[in-house]
């Protein structure tokens, strides 16, 4: 296929994933696919994400101090100056208005390149969010149901067992099976007993990804989501499927189940379905050569100087560079401030921006409810079906926002945050690994809360 036009290599590549899937879902999908609407607009008003002049007239017209967020100029610009990170995008909004967006420091402090409030980082985990609500609007098309068996989707996953013994030297083991089948809703919540391969707390688990082959995170390789999620259901896990909270690969088998329910590659169905339709026009996972010079370098301090991350497990240069196939759902994709923060506004909006709606608030409501129970292990956040959610008790701790306040962030630190009872969200990019004294996280969290001013 490489000697085929772009558009050519995306219809073969569409066609022979098509061919992959079991006629008995393929029909189900164009029945389905018949009678979905891809959007719907609603006439109902919402707010719409803006930008506005960091003046005092136009936060106050939010309810936000204009003085007071003038303490996250502070707070980055020392941040940057004392070396906690080589540079920061800080995005604020509030009631769908952007009251603050700026940039601080390097984007490349080799190059001598400025950051630009613009520019593109690598979101990594924040992509399980996204993934999750393409499950969800799949979801409201009567799809499927959330405790539906995975393995009626992707058959491989029919034999999985939990792990019971390990030889170390020959890295083989054996298995004992299942008590209840991974559910969708297991793969959602983090407790399908799936693990995260080379990252894994557990060092069996990482022997055993690795021999089996299994691309954790990203990848410049010629490898596609659906050949790495058939390696992982050949592994055994951790526990039984609904007993405890282990962080996994669980959204990338989602973004191969999403291609065979919608019958689209995950990458086009997340471009049509999501990002066209609320504007999110630079998220993607992997770059076109025009924005390939808006990508944030991924840096590490050395020395007290902030140097170039070198490839690892993974080639950081994934997003512009490589085969760019592997589409993964738990930490593929790259985005801006801007972009994210429109993602979380349609959440805030109950489901709609921009006169379409995404979801039904009933279906955030769902997604918000705490999935997982005492299993979490958190007193201040439960955990839902795409965020970390904020308790009662999270709140009296100070600083983290409103109870029903949804969060997460990503490996190359970046986070975020919403607050439905004030309307408020809050992003924060930076793009490091090894870095050591980086307090911005809860900083930038606590100063977006006490700028509220109504």
């Amino acid at each position: 296929m490489t000697g085929l036009p772009t558009a050519d290599r995306r219809s073969a590549r569409k066609s022979d994933h098509m061919n992959r899937i079991p006629l008995r879902l393929l029909a189900r999908s164009v029945l389905l696919s018949a009678i979905a609407v891809t959007q719907t607009f609603t006439a109902h008003a919402q707010p719409v994400l803006t930008t506005a002049p960091l003046t005092k007239a136009v936060p106050r017209d939010v309810g936000m101090s204009a003085e007071r967020l003038k303490r996250i100029d502070r707070m980055c610009e020392n941040a940057v100056e004392e070396g906690d990170v080589p540079g920061i995008v800080a995005l604020v909004a509030r009631h769908g208005k952007i009251v603050y967006h700026k940039a601080y420091g390097m984007a490349d402090n080799e190059a001598g390149r400025a950051l630009k409030k613009d520019d593109i980082f690598r979101i990594a985990s924040q992509s399980k969010a996204i993934t999750a609500t393409a499950v969800m609007m799949l979801w409201e098309e009567a799809r499927f149901q959330l405790d539906d068996p995975i393995a009626n989707y992707i058959p491989e996953f029919s034999n999985t067992g939990v792990l019971q013994t390990f030889n170390e030297e020959e890295v083989t083991w054996t298995t004992e099976p299942v008590k209840t089948p991974i559910t969708i809703r297991h793969l959602l919540t983090h407790t399908s007993g799936l693990g995260y391969g080379v990252i894994d707390a557990d060092e069996r688990f990482r022997k055993m990804y690795a021999r089996v082959g299994v691309t954790d995170v990203v990848t410049t390789e010629p490898v596609t989501i659906a050949e790495n999620v058939k390696k992982l259901a050949t592994l055994p896990l951790h526990h039984h499927p609904g007993e405890q909270f282990t962080y996994s690969e669980g959204l990338d088998v989602l973004g191969y189940f999403i291609e065979i329910v919608s019958g689209q590659p995950f990458d086009v169905f997340l471009r049509e379905r999501l990002f066209e339709p609320l504007g999110m026009h630079d998220t993607a996972f992997y770059l076109p050569e025009e924005k390939a010079h808006r990508l944030v370098r991924l840096q590490k301090p050395e020395n007290h100087v902030w140097v170039g991350y070198p490839v690892t497990f993974y080639d950081p240069d994934y997003p512009i560079k490589g085969a760019k196939t592997f589409f993964s759902g738990g930490a593929g994709l790259s985005s801006t401030a801007k972009d994210y923060a429109t993602f979380l506004q349609m959440y805030l909006n109950g489901g709609k921006l921009n006169g379409v709606r995404i979801l039904s608030r009933t279906t955030i409501e769902t997604i918000m409810q705490d999935q997982t129970g005492a299993i979490f292990g958190s007193d201040d956040r439960h955990y839902g079906l795409a965020f970390g959610v904020l308790t009662k008790h999270g709140q009296v701790t100070g600083g983290l926002g409103s109870p029903g306040t949804f969060d997460w962030g990503g490996y190359f630190n970046t986070q975020y945050f919403a607050d439905p009872k004030e309307g408020t969200l809050g992003i924060i990019m930076k793009q490091t690994r090894e870095q050591i004294d980086d307090e911005t996280r809860w900083k930038f969290r606590l100063l977006v809360g006490q700028a509220i001013d109504d």
